[in-house]
Parts: C-alpha cells; structure tokens; sequence
C-alpha cells in the first residue's frame, strides 16, 4: 500500500495559473476562502507598502489568525527537516521552503504540484496553530 504524499489542490482559485503559493497555502491551511485570504493579504501589504506575498506582510497577517511560528533551521546549521510527513509534525502546517511556502494536512502536501524534491527539500520553519482542547 502506498501513502499519499502529495493532492493536488489550488486553494480554490479559478483563474489562470500564477504565482499564489502564499495565498494558496494560508487558503488551504486556514480552510478560509481563497478571496477573504487573498482580499486580507492586499490590506495588510497595502499598510506596509510591501506586496502581499513578502514574508513582512504574510508573517503578521498569519500572526493575527493565531498562527505561530517554529523555525526548523538556523544560520549555519544546515538542513534538519525535510518536506516529508516523517519529519513535520500532524495536522494543519504552512512550511516555508526556498522561495514558496506550502500546506501540509497530515503530512500529505496541498499544492497545484508537489515541491518536495522526492523529499529532499529543506524546510526552513513552518506556521501551526495550537488546537485549544476544551
């Protein structure tokens, strides 16, 4: 039996093909509708006069969601996580990876094709968000 490690998903943008890797992945992981994420990211770059997909606008507005950060790799010491489910943690995660970021649900990648280099790229960090148990 073979897992699933990669599903195609586009977040639910209809348009054309382009590059949305940060509005899809925040889409997909949040489970908010493509326009609200892309729609909220346009306001934020709009007051940091940046544009929406700069990490000094992606990073806060995630923030402001509840989502929280976790670098996996430092200056200098080299590639410790790879965009493979046997070394991401469970559940809802946006990995950033060199110049993209991508959803992973249960170590299955969400994207419109699968950037994990047969599981070899290096994940920087990733954004997660602490479920609250009641």
């Amino acid at each position: 039996m073979t897992l699933e490690t990669y599903k195609f998903n586009h977040g639910g943008w209809k348009g054309p093909k382009r590059g949305d890797c940060v509005m899809r992945a925040i889409s997909i992981a949040t489970e908010k509708p493509y326009e609200e994420i892309f729609n909220g990211l346009l306001i934020w770059a709009k007051e940091a006069k940046d544009l929406p997909d700069s990490k000094k606008v992606y990073k806060p507005f995630l923030h402001a969601l509840g989502w929280k950060w976790k670098p996996t790799m430092g200056i200098g010491t080299g590639c410790k996580v790879h965009l493979k489910a046997s070394e991401l943690p469970k559940g809802r995660i946006i990995c950033s990876v060199s110049k993209h970021l991508v959803a992973v649900i249960d170590g299955v990648i969400h994207d419109t094709y699968n950037p994990s280099r047969n599981e070899t790229r290096c994940v920087y960090g990733y954004f997660y968000k602490e479920e609250k148990w009641q």
